[in-house]
């Protein structure tokens, strides 16, 4: 006989496969046997029918196609015996899903096999409509399910059961049919039954606000005295798991309770007794016992209040925390980050074994209690558990410095009690991992010791000593030299020495060391080189005597590959050789940079799509609102993606001397300052005092003293933008410097087009249970930015809470979102919310505006989502 015809015995073909030593070998043997099947099928062998199936579905394990046999399986469960049927829904299941068309063929055989009088046919049948079944099936064999749940036979009532749970997954809308079918099996006596009937109704509450109520008014009483007999029951061998009776049972009905006791004050009252119990007697030296555990925890955390048992709860999570078992560790610390916004004092008790769980070996657990270390942080606790933090942060892992800097960083920046604090912990953070800091923190960092005057000598001297031991961290290079080119010569003249302080000897010769080793760094990247290059132009009028060797310093970088660092050398050699007149005011120190400015726009950099009064009102410490200067990123970030190239015009030249932004695009941050003249912002950056001559020509004077207009020099040309350059020309032919300088406006005499243009108002969206209209206006003489009110009523008789609108706009245009007015949006149009929005159009008057929204908010304490398009703005906006 052929080994390889459809005779051939499972376990002989099993045998064969086995035997194969290479996978070309085993694809031999399975090409043949599928061979000897399909001819088989073609020549409808019944007698080996239910044999090839078998052997095809040892073949689909394999991972080979067997598509070929699916009607086999059709014809199998069409047979009349208990064997056939047994293979055929066998195959069924394992060979198919509810996305082969193939299966609609089979619905009818399953419907007369789950009304069969043998049982086990009626079993199988249940098996296989509650792994294969689509919600086509689903519709059509429902009330056969429905029926059997009444069956006379335990172990078919917990089929249909689990069967009924696939059913209503995938057409909630049966749900209704199922509930008093149900509940009568929340009464069984069989374990198996009832723990599927427990599950049966937890499913039913999830999917029908119906349901729910029914169980919550009929069964809560009963679930709890079913659970109390649980949890009392004497020795059971049936259902006992190391000393534990039936663990799973335990763990269905706390689950069932917790959906029950969500949201309704009488339901969780009557169960608070029994979960005190459970929560008392559970073995926690057992896993079943702290499984069992786990469960009530999460009960207990999310029925409503009762802080009694919740201060239990999360003392058993304490205990989770000194577990050997990591697992355990890993769900502890997960359910405590949701326990700390209901019950925080309870969790704080916990702070130090939780910041022992930041130094495990376990990666995992290390980031998830870094995360809830990170919650636990307030104003009173700020300064103890950064020390712990920045202590872990030398000694701990490469792979983990990255995250526990982040955290560090961002609660030492909102929780800061003074800025003298705040700077010490960023230097630490700094000489310790500084390569793994963000350029948004050493830019905030340098914020904070601007506005600091009676700090910037201790400031200055603690950099210098820090960079003696921590030059290869790149962003202390940067605050240092920052810090070295500003206040150099407080540096040396120890002006502003605190008590807290030892004494220091540096001289200028010292402060240009520092300053050479960062810029001659191997690893010093463009930014930092480009910084360091400013830091020498500013040393050399803050040091005279140092000025010959600066030079020498700058001069190396002429010959640079880097066309930045090119550039700053020529000009920086030019201004020390050829323009000393000009040199002490050029390097005069940055204006104080704007805490609330640089927060706003930072916020508005890490998100433009929503509300920014969280990140707007950044705790930077002790923050004082200062006279608004150019934001600290356009000052320092010289190598930021989002901000645009600059423009070939003659403002190049103060972004290459000073790092400033001046592209068009800066004007769009917004920095709320009072409006000035473009030759006004001109001077400021240059902090010349002196007010600007009513001729243009008078800034080209200050930049270039040469008064040869017929040969000037590569300097003048590059210093003297050619808006300003023509002779003669008035204040108004100076506009286009506006755009150049971050933002401000200009109330000088200009030629700007009249802006004061009334919009009518728009209902921007509507829908059944929400309306949003839109008032526009815009402020003379910035007809790109426009201002919007939004104002947002609602339709529906139920009272909105938690409302947030949130806005997307296209990358031409920039927006800016204001808290709004409040969150909870009254019923009936008896109320509403208004937010004023600011949108920059950088195309205006070549695109229109355009808009995606999203308003979320909750209705009875359920999340509602709404979302749309606004594209009918009035035109010329």
């Amino acid at each position: 006989m052929n080994p390889f015809s459809s005779g051939t015995r499972l376990r002989d073909m099993i045998r064969a496969v086995r035997a194969c030593k290479t996978a070309a070998e085993e694809r031999a043997v399975i090409r043949k046997e599928c061979a000897a099947i399909r001819a088989a099928v073609s020549e409808n062998d019944q007698d080996y029918r239910h044999r090839n199936l078998a052997k095809l579905m040892f073949i689909h394990m394999l991972g080979y196609p067997t598509h070929f046999g699916q009607m086999e399986c059709l014809k199998l469960i069409a047979a009349a015996g208990f064997p056939e049927k047994r293979i055929g829904y066998l195959g069924l299941m394992l060979l198919l899903d509810e996305r082969q068309e193939v299966l609609m063929l089979v619905t009818n055989s399953l419907k007369q096999d789950l009304n069969h009088s043998n049982q086990y046919i009626v079993g199988l049948a249940l098996c296989a409509l509650g792994n294969i079944c689509s919600a086509e099936m689903a519709r059509d064999l429902a009330p056969e399910v429905e029926r059997l749940l009444q069956f006379r036979d335990p172990n078919i009532r917990k089929k249909a059961a689990l069967c009924s749970i696939r059913i209503i997954k995938k057409v909630p809308d049966l749900a209704e049919n199922f509930i008093n079918a149900a509940a009568s099996l929340l009464k069984e006596k069989h374990h198996g039954a009832l723990i599927t009937g427990v599950q049966l109704c937890t499913d039913l509450c999830r999917v029908s606000e119906e349901a729910l109520e029914y169980f919550r008014k009929k069964c809560t009483e009963s679930m709890v005295k079913l659970l109390k007999e649980v949890v009392n029951s004497p020795y059971m061998p049936e259902y006992d798991i190391a000393g534990i009776a039936d663990p799973f049972l335990h763990i269905r009905l706390l689950r069932f309770l917790r959906v029950l006791g969500q949201g309704d004050a009488d339901a969780s009252d009557l169960m608070n007794d029994i979960l005190a119990q459970v929560a008392t007697k559970s073995e926690s030296n057992k896993n079943a016992g702290n499984a069992i555990l786990y469960e009530c925890v999460e009960t207990i955390m999310s029925i409503e209040d009762n802080s009694g048992l919740r201060v239990l709860a999360i003392n058993i999570l304490g205990r989770f925390l000194s577990n050997r078992d990591n697992n355990i560790r890993y769900v502890a610390l997960n359910m405590l980050m949701k326990a700390i916004t209901v019950e925080g004092q309870a969790v704080q008790r916990h702070r130090a074994t939780i910041l022992e769980c930041v130094k495990d070996n376990d990666a995992s657990i290390r980031k998830r209690a870094l995360e809830l270390v990170y919650l636990l942080v307030n104003e009173t606790n700020v300064m103890p558990l950064v020390k712990e933090l920045i202590e872990f942060l030398e000694v701990s892992d490469q792979d983990f410095k990255g995250d526990l800097t982040a955290k560090i960083c961002s609660i030492v920046e909102k929780f800061s009690p003074e800025k003298i604090w705040y700077i010490d912990q960023m230097l630490k953070v700094l000489s310790e991992a500084g390569n793994f800091v963000k350029d948004e923190v050493w830019h905030a960092l340098i914020v904070v010791i601007s506005n600091a005057s009676d700090l910037h000598g201790y400031t200055v001297r603690s950099l210098y000593r820090v960079f003696q031991t921590s030059s290869e961290q790149e962003s202390l290079v940067r605050v240092a030299v920052w810090c070295i080119g500003e206040y150099g010569e407080m540096l040396v003249n120890n002006v502003g020495m605190l008590d807290i302080e030892d004494p220091i000897t540096v001289t200028g010769s010292d402060a240009v060391d520092i300053i050479e080793i960062a810029i001659k760094r191997h690893s010093s990247d463009l930014t930092t080189r480009a910084m360091c290059l400013i830091a020498l132009l500013k040393l050399s009028g803050r040091f005279p005597s140092c000025s010959q060797r600066i030079r020498e310093i700058i001069v190396q970088n002429k010959g640079s590959f880097l066309l930045e660092l090119q550039q700053r050398s020529i000009e920086f050699s030019s201004i020390i050789e050829q323009h000393q007149n000009i040199r002490s005011t050029l390097v005069e120190r940055m204006p104080v940079l704007d805490e609330a400015t640089y927060s706003g726009k930072r916020a508005g950099s890490l998100s433009a799509t929503g509300p920014t009064s969280n990140a707007a009102s950044l705790n930077l410490p002790n923050g004082v609102a200062k006279p608004s200067a150019a934001p600290l990123v356009d000052l320092l970030d010289l190598s930021s993606d989002d901000v645009p190239a600059p423009s070939s015009s003659g403002g190049d030249f103060l972004q290459d001397l000073l790092g400033v932004d001046l592209s068009p695009a800066a004007s769009l941050s917004g920095t709320g300052q009072a409006p000035k003249s473009g030759t006004d912002v001109l001077l400021d950056l240059l902090s010349i005092g002196s007010p600007p001559a009513q001729s243009s020509t008078s800034t080209a004077d200050i930049l270039s003293p040469s008064q040869d207009n017929t040969s000037v020099s590569s300097f003048q040309r590059i210093s003297s933008p050619p808006s300003l350059s023509a002779q003669g020309s008035s204040p108004a032919q100076a506009a286009p410097m506006m755009d150049l300088l971050d933002g401000f406006s200009s109330s000088s005499p200009v030629a700007a087009e009249d802006n004061g243009l009334t919009y009518p108002s728009i209902v921007a969206f509507e829908s059944s249970s929400l309306r949003i209209n839109f008032d526009f206006s815009k402020a003379p003489g910035n007809p790109q930015t426009t201002l919007i009110q939004a104002k947002f009523s609602n339709l529906s008789p139920n009272v909105y809470t938690d409302f947030l609108f949130q806005a997307a706009v296209p990358k031409f245009l920039q927006l800016h979102l204001d808290p709004a007015s409040g969150n909870t949006l009254p019923a009936s149009v008896n109320g509403s919310i208004m937010q004023s929005l600011r949108v920059t159009n950088n195309q205006h008057g070549k695109k229109p505006l355009v808009m995606r929204i999203r308003i979320a908010y909750k209705v009875n304490g359920k999340d509602t989502l709404e979302e749309g398009q606004i594209n009918n703005f009035p035109p010329d906006l």
